[in-house]
């Protein structure tokens, strides 16, 4: 059982792991696991199950509704979960612990992680930038 929401545990492929990210693209996976598996973790990607549709609304008179077309919904996006089967892993912890290194040996810093900047800029402390 997980601890808070920040730490939470599924088995994937059928080995227990601690969960990185879920719902994520095939393009943030492959990044995910290129990086963690640059830091020494063993990652596990699986397929997300497809969520949950909501039952449609009965209409209060079905007399009243005329007869529409049955159009299929569109499929849903093809979307991933990253795990480590380090269970200790946090993202959070480890992020802001300076923990995870780049391929050219900077620190992965939050914006980095997130993949708003291509570069690790680790010389500036998060809590000091200046808002641009």
């Amino acid at each position: 059982m997980a601890i808070n929401q920040n730490h939470l545990f599924e088995e994937l492929d059928g080995v227990k792991c601690a969960i990185v990210e879920k719902l994520v693209s095939p393009a943030r996976s492959a990044f995910l696991k290129t990086l963690l598996e640059l830091n020494g973790f063993r990652v596990i990607v699986a397929a997300s199950p497809p969520p949950k549709a909501a039952p449609a609304p009965k209409p209060a008179d079905p007399a009243a509704v005329a007869p529409t077309e049955s159009v299929p919904p569109p499929p849903p996006p093809q979307t991933f979960t990253v795990g480590v089967t380090d269970v200790g892993f946090n993202p959070i912890n480890a992020i802001f612990g300076r923990l995870l290194k780049t391929a050219d040996g900077h620190v992965v810093t939050m914006d980095y992680w997130q993949e708003k900047s291509a570069v690790s800029r680790d010389d500036i402390p998060y809590f000091s930038k200046n808002e641009e």
